[in-house]
């Protein structure tokens, strides 16, 4: 498509700009310089800020991160939003855009497609309802506050150079962009877009039904084996029992424990379903499948409007999203009192998505009730992850499946189908504002109990249902098949009490009635507080699905959206019920996106898809290892086991990659550097380097030829006979069928098989059968090779040649590390680089590439897609150890730094250290943070 003289214009203004700038920046100029210290915000001297009623201090150290010291929790929070805004502004900007479906008012008309999508959400929507309706009248104040302190900043800095150096990129394109008003909903809707990242299952759901259309229910049963719950464990050891008046009885530890009153009645499900939670034997198609694996191009549809959200928010399900957390009692460790270790998994970019900071009242009271330090999400009032004087506490994702997709019947008349009846759908009309074109106008479908059509704006979506097979026991198509979403976050519930709640909590008791209303994202908390005590508690609204003709759902393949059987129940599985555990008697605590429970012994089902438990395994053998022989934990022994690279699964395929006899010499001595390899993943280690590239090779050998494009990255292309002459006889007639190559259709996030431990679990289950079918394989001359050794063989053949052309015939001058990268990118300007305006604005923002340990399933878990290559595309976004004899001796570290001012000495002043693996230290009393203080602010009513 020809590109306009206006965009043209537009492109040459941007680069003449950039290139002031890079000029400016490298040689001292004054341009350069002025643009990009014009935002940097003021840590010194003095501020008057309307609206405070007494003073507040900001103390930074030398990393600029800040503590705050106020009298009334209202100037707390406004001062908190005062200082956010001052570091950080212009990524809060763009993440309320996000969430609100506006980018396009602010990027042009590429974001419009990403606008419907969150529009048909509704994700702001949702968080005005939780405002209107579901905060308490204290939650509401402080958020007020903090607006107002937000916007106390912005109206001394409404937009441009002075605001961030990105205005002024983004002014050189459209320059009628101003900031709006900062208001209490644009923070409650932050939490939507966490619970999209951590949200569950919705890919591999996609990914079953895009499988389906290539393989059979067993050989997908195959790629998703059960949790391994005999040799990985769980969570709890031991599973309790719910009893009969519904309440959680833990197996160990303390049996009961009070729930200190939460804010009012939790959020119900919109559902109709009737009964209590794979595939309905009445949903089918003729082969005996689930109609649901008909719908093939359906997911795959979906798939690709999901591809087009931010990258900043993550991909449901997508391999490395999780993390680590564990707490071991004063009775194990060196102090005598209770370490909390936190690192949280999450796609790693520049600013953060964490804020380190401190807030604390001045005289600690019912009025004025905080003094907590932690990490605060950008444009959200309070700490998400820390401690106060007294507890401590740490979140991982606990993967509870809380998405279903459900296929809908529509009507060539509009409407669709429930219950044998025509049902009218409910609409709304969204216009979405273009910055620098028309207004583009949305209709918004939904069904009668608020379920989204999340297919209606892709005319690729649009045709799915048109072709689609399913059975007769499914209704005719009419205008076909489309998609609704059913989400736990699109309930307004009251999770922002809950962050509140939690900042001040003071014991296990005010600990778990926060956590009662933690709706969404469903998270695993751990706990520890001065008096010694450690726990843990599942929160979350996890929905109950039916039992349909006897046959359970579990939420793993699309349902059927005409039958109203198939809905989720009212009511989500009520807290009482949910797990907890309060200091068990193995004296700590580890929680790594494992199962929680026992599912034989717990009567609700939370998922079918767990992360298969490696990093829990490992960080409990290595606990257990230190605990040997009357052993205690140091703080020192928590910060290294959270480094620990170890490839868990090295340890089984290395002793069969050693048993396959290699003659050659080139190959032989590529394989002989696993010889004597202590399985750990140092950047320095030229073993780790040949290991991963041969599981690479495995993966992309034993499964790509047998998955369809829609699943493989595109950048996976594979030689494949044209399905036009598949099966046909090869003979003197038909000639011989000619190879094509093809590529994959999946973004490089969710592309499969990704290596994770997923995939080890899976490999790990074929190795005892060395003639089993998924060894077959077919080589560069298009012939068909049988057996486990041929194909591990051929793996390390072409890891070599892989690792090559990567690094060179040398194989001293391997390494890990020269392959296994990470760039930290400035996302929301985009990440392509195909111009030289594009790429120089990187060039101004981004930093790295840096050279990591670790990898995919290991405790440093910086994670990479087998399918796409070895750079870093999930990784701890910050490290945390925290302890609880004395919170001055904590210590803790953030990906890049305080700052989201490219140039500024605290934009990536952490970053080499966290490479490092090195921790800050974590002031908390003010005698500490008086102690490291460098600067300080005075803001004054």
């Amino acid at each position: 498509m020809p590109r306009s003289k206006k965009f043209r214009r537009l492109r040459i203004m941007v680069v003449l700009v950039v290139l002031l700038l890079v000029a400016g920046v490298s040689a001292g100029g004054w341009y350069g310089v002025r643009q990009v210290h014009a935002s940097y915000p003021q840590t010194t001297g003095s501020i008057h800020l309307q609206g405070l009623s007494g003073p507040v201090d900001v103390v930074r150290d030398d990393k600029g991160i800040p503590q705050v010291y106020a009298s009334s929790a209202q100037d707390l929070f406004m001062a908190q939003g005062y200082v956010q805004a001052q570091d950080r502004f212009w990524q809060m900007d763009v993440n309320r855009h996000i969430t609100s479906g506006t980018l396009a008012s602010m990027f042009g008309s590429g974001q419009v497609q990403t606008d419907a999508f969150i529009r048909t959400m509704n994700w702001r929507g949702v968080a005005q309802a939780e405002w209107d309706h579901q905060l308490s009248a204290t939650t509401k104040a402080y958020l007020q506050a903090y607006s107002d302190g937000v916007n106390a900043w912005l109206k001394d800095h409404p937009g441009g150079a002075g605001a961030s150096l990105e205005y002024a990129l983004l002014g050189t394109v459209y320059g009628g962009y101003k900031p709006a008003q900062w208001t209490p909903v644009d923070s409650i809707s932050w939490l939507k877009a966490m619970a999209w990242d951590l949200s569950g299952n919705m890919q591999q759901e996609i990914d079953r039904s895009l499988l389906a259309g290539s393989l059979s229910t067993q050989q997908i049963a195959d790629l998703y084996p059960s949790y391994p719950e005999s040799t990985n464990g769980t969570i709890i050891a031991r599973t309790g029992k719910v009893a009969k008046d519904g309440t959680y009885v833990p197996g160990d530890g303390v049996k009961t424990s009070a729930i200190s009153p939460g804010t009012g009645a939790k959020a119900t499900s919109t559902g109709s379903g009737n009964g209590s939670a794979t595939v309905p034997a009445a949903y089918r198609t003729v082969g005996g499948k689930p109609a649901a694996e008909g719908a093939q191009q359906a997911a795959q549809a979906l798939a690709d409007n999901i591809s087009v959200l931010p990258t900043m928010l993550g991909r449901p399900g997508a391999a490395g999203i999780g993390s680590n957390s564990w707490v071991v009692d004063g009775s194990h460790t060196t102090t005598g009192k209770p370490l909390l270790a936190n690192d949280p998994h999450l796609a790693p970019g520049i600013p953060s998505i964490w804020y380190q900071m401190g807030l604390h009242c001045n005289t600690v009271s019912a009025q004025c009730p905080f003094d907590v330090t932690g990490f605060t999400f950008p444009g959200m009032p309070g700490v998400i992850i820390g401690h106060n004087q007294n507890i401590a506490w740490g979140f991982t994702n606990l993967g509870a499946d809380v998405q279903d997709l459900y296929l809908e019947q529509v009507n060539s008349d509009g409407t669709y189908l429930l219950d044998g009846k025509n049902v009218a759908f409910n609409t709304r009309q969204e216009t979405i504002k273009v910055a620098g074109g028309s207004d583009q106008t949305v209709t918004v479908r939904t069904t009668h109990d608020g379920m989204p059509i999340i297919s209606d704006h892709s005319t690729q979506e649009q045709s799915v249902g048109a072709s689609a097979p399913v059975d007769g026991s499914a209704p005719p198509r009419g205008g076909g098949y489309a998609i609704a979403l059913k989400w736990t976050a699109l309930i307004p519930n009251k999770t922002m009490d809950a962050v509140f709640a939690l900042d001040k909590a003071s014991n296990f008791a005010e600990f778990r009635g926060a956590a009662r209303d933690f709706s969404v994202p469903a998270q695993n908390l751990i706990y520890a507080d001065t008096q010694g005590n450690i726990g843990y508690q599942m929160p979350g609204d996890i929905p109950i699905r039916p039992t349909v003709n006897g046959t359970a759902s579990d939420g793993t393949y699309p349902q059927p959206g005409w039958d109203s059987h198939y809905m989720w129940q009212k009511n989500f599985v009520p807290f009482p019920s949910l797990p907890w555990e309060e200091n068990p008697s193995s004296g700590y605590i580890v929680t790594a996106n494992q199962a929680a429970v026992d599912s034989a012994n717990y009567p609700y089902l939370i998922t079918k898809d767990w992360d298969y438990g490696t990093r829990a395994k490992q960080i409990t053998t290595l606990i257990q290892g230190k605990l040997a022989g009357g052993g205690k934990i140091s703080p020192e022994d928590m910060a290294s086991i959270q480094l620990d690279d170890t490839s868990v699964f090295a340890k089984t395929l290395v002793p069969y990659l050693l048993n396959i006899p290699i003659n050659e010499p080139y190959y032989k001595q590529a394989q002989d550097l696993l010889r004597g390899w202590n399985y750990e993943q140092d950047s320095g280690s030229a073993a780790a380097a040949y290991y991963n590239a041969v599981w690479s090779n495995l993966l992309h050998l034993a499964f790509d030829e047998k998955f369809p494009a829609e699943v493989r990255s595109t950048t996976d292309c594979i030689m494949v006979i044209p399905a036009d002459k598949a099966g046909i006889p090869q003979d003197d007639v038909n000639g011989k069928a000619q190879r094509v190559r093809t590529c994959g259709l999946r973004d490089d996030a969710t592309a499969q098989p990704d290596g994770s431990d997923q995939w080890t679990t899976v490999v790990g289950k074929l190795l005892p059968h060395a003639t089993d079918a998924w060894w077959n394989w077919t080589d560069d001359n298009g012939n068909q090779v049988q057996g486990r050794d041929s194909l591990l063989k051929e793996a390390m053949i072409d890891a070599r040649k892989q690792l090559t052309s990567l690094m060179g015939k040398d194989i001293s001058g391997w390494s890990w590390g020269r392959i296994h990268t990470l760039e930290l990118q400035e996302r929301t300007l985009g990440t392509d680089n195909s111009s030289i305006a594009s790429g120089a604005v990187h060039w101004l923002l981004n930093r790295g590439p840096y050279k990591l340990n670790g990898g995919s399933a290991a405790v440093d878990a910086a994670s990479w897609n087998a399918a796409n290559g070895f750079t870093v595309d999930e990784a701890p976004s910050m490290r945390m150890v925290v302890d609880l004899s004395d919170f001055d001796s904590s210590h803790w570290i953030n990906i890049g730094g305080a700052s989201g001012h490219a140039f500024d000495q605290h934009y990536d002043d952490q970053m080499q250290m966290w490479v490092d693996g090195e921790l800050l230290t974590w002031p908390f009393s003010q005698q500490a943070v008086n102690a490291t203080a460098k600067d300080k602010l005075a803001l004054t009513p």
